[in-house]
């Protein structure tokens, strides 16, 4: 009999691997001052193109009003208990019917995660006798989600119409022998590279093959569409989304989430989404700056606007001077280089150090081998200033790795960690 300490000693992980050179500089660094653009990391004060906080809202003067009044008045305790026991307030419902509306549905339903409330939401749409059809290129979340189906699963090329239609095929197949349905679930903007979900191609198939769709979009709500109400809102299928599913961790600049769609399925997955009928309800503070969020995503229209001047201006930029953003049409931009996980090193040290830009980078499992992403999130609080000087700093380091100067002496960079 083995002991399951040994195996996770013996391997720690794809990720895991890299823990001892990397935590503390590449993984779990520490950030530090007022949220926004230019904050402290170790000591010194860095540019930062990091923060999932689209529309300036996390460190606003008046969001953060409301929140220390709310957290004044209620606490971070109540309401206590689950809320189909003890936890339901009038400000509960009324961000559920506001949010839904926000997103063009009739009901909503407020989420205390979103990594889990959509792993639930997943789970407790599907029964055994159902398949679930998703993207290939789909978040953990969701993928974690559909791990937790009991029945078929298929999963399609990223973005390939013709991919997801013989999948439907096959799932299709399946529920004809079974009598269940198909769940098809994608994202509405792709969070790595920024490219959308082709929703419009999807719902086009719906009539064809009967399915329902499920749209995560965490960096859709409040960055796209004409009212913010999402990716499609932007594409015009809004109303052909069956769950709409978003998450105040991206421009709500907050913690939470919520699922939207009609009001028996709403009421479904309120008595059956464990993550929430087993949890704790969402503290007031953060319900009561939810809805100051909302009111300022539906009032404020120069924070849309001051975002997307800067979306851009950085993505003109960068395309510019030679540099690959891939296919990116949302503010998620993805700077693609070549390399090795020693040249990534280099590169995220040169950028941190040299050029006080702070950035995340993303390397083998979660892309393929021999590339290296350094993944930037504009916001509304950036400056213009701000884009020229990061797009001259990624040229010139683009330029030392096309040119293989980081593997000579003159532009060694310290005792940068290798991982």
């Amino acid at each position: 009999m083995g002991d399951i300490f040994d195996k996770i000693l013996k391997n720690p992980g794809p990720l895991g691997q890299y823990a001892k050179v990397a935590h503390g500089y590449f993984t779990f660094p520490k950030l530090t001052g007022e949220l926004g653009p230019r904050m402290m990391y170790r000591g010194q004060e860095v540019l930062v193109w990091s923060l999932n906080n689209y529309l300036g809202l996390a460190n606003h003067p008046e969001i953060r009003k409301i929140d220390t009044e709310a957290t004044e008045q209620y606490g971070l305790a109540y309401p206590m208990g689950a809320r189909m026991m003890t936890g339901e307030s009038d400000y509960h419902e009324q961000l559920e019917q506001e949010l839904a509306a926000f997103v063009e549905k009739p009901a909503g339903m407020l989420m205390n995660f979103g990594y889990q409330g959509i792993m639930s939401v997943v789970e407790a749409l599907l029964g055994r006798h159902d398949v679930v059809v998703y993207d290939g290129e789909a978040h953990a979340c969701l993928v974690d989600g559909v791990r937790l189906h009991s029945g078929k699963r298929f999963a399609y090329k990223h973005n390939d119409m013709e991919s997801l239609e013989k999948q439907l095929e096959h799932a299709r197949y399946v529920v004809e022998k079974t009598g269940g349905g198909i769940l098809v679930v994608t994202e509405g903007v792709f969070g790595m590279s920024g490219v959308q979900s082709n929703l419009k191609g999807i719902v086009a198939l719906k009539e064809k093959f009967k399915f329902r769709l499920l749209v995560d979009d965490a960096h859709g709500i409040g960055t796209m569409g004409a009212k913010l109400g999402g990716t499609g809102q932007e594409q015009g299928v809004q109303d052909k989304i069956d769950v709409y599913f978003g998450t105040f961790a991206k421009s709500f600049a907050s913690i939470g989430a919520f699922v939207a769609g009609e009001p028996e399925i709403i009421q479904y997955l309120k008595y059956n989404t464990r993550s929430q009928v087993y949890a704790k309800s969402l503290p007031m503070p953060l319900v009561i700056g939810a809805l100051k969020r909302l009111d300022m995503m539906r009032t404020r229209p120069e924070l849309k606007d001051n975002l997307w001047t800067i979306v851009n201006a950085l993505q003109k930029g960068l395309r510019d001077v030679g540099i690959n953003i891939g296919r990116t049409t949302s503010p998620v931009t993805p700077v693609v280089l070549n390399g090795n996980p020693q040249e990534a090193s280099q590169v995220v040290y040169d950028i941190r150090e040299k050029y006080h830009i702070f950035c995340s980078v993303v390397l083998y499992p979660v892309i393929p081998k021999g590339t290296i992403i350094l993944r930037l999130i504009p916001t509304a609080v950036h400056t213009l200033e701000d884009v020229d000087y990061t797009v001259k700093a990624f040229a010139d380091v683009a330029y030392k790795l096309k040119n293989n100067l980081y593997s000579k002496e003159e532009y060694a960079i310290g005792a940068v960690p290798q991982i």
